[in-house]
């Protein structure tokens, strides 16, 4: 099994930044790639990007490309989301998840980018 945490959500304004942590730990060694979802209150969860931890390639949804960008430390098994020019329909609960052929979530952290 993996365990995820994320941290580093918060309350920011329009045009600000966040940067999302998840931090990975139990069999790190068998994760193929991490991704980040979120879910808007009474809206399905939906994918904001994704890493290849071998890799390092990295894919977008379209809402989010060129303002949001993922990236990966493998020492620190530790997978970031730096979020710039935030926007108010960013606001949701963030998840971090990993596929070991298995996929694991974190609990979620809360982004709320007020206008």
């Amino acid at each position: 099994q993996v365990q995820l945490v994320e941290s580093g959500g918060g309350l920011v304004q329009a045009g600000g930044s966040l940067r999302l942590s998840c931090a990975a730990s139990g069999r790190t060694f068998s994760m193929n790639f991490m991704r980040w979802f979120r879910q808007a209150p009474g809206k399905e969860r939906e994918f904001v990007a994704s890493i290849s931890w071998r890799s390092g390639n990295t894919y977008y949804a379209d809402s989010v490309k060129g303002r949001f960008t993922i990236s990966r430390d493998n020492a620190k098994n530790t997978m970031y989301l730096q979020m710039n020019s935030l926007k108010p329909e960013d606001t949701a609960v963030y998840y971090c998840g990993v596929n070991t052929g298995e996929d694991y979530w974190g609990q979620g952290t809360q982004v709320t980018v007020s206008s």
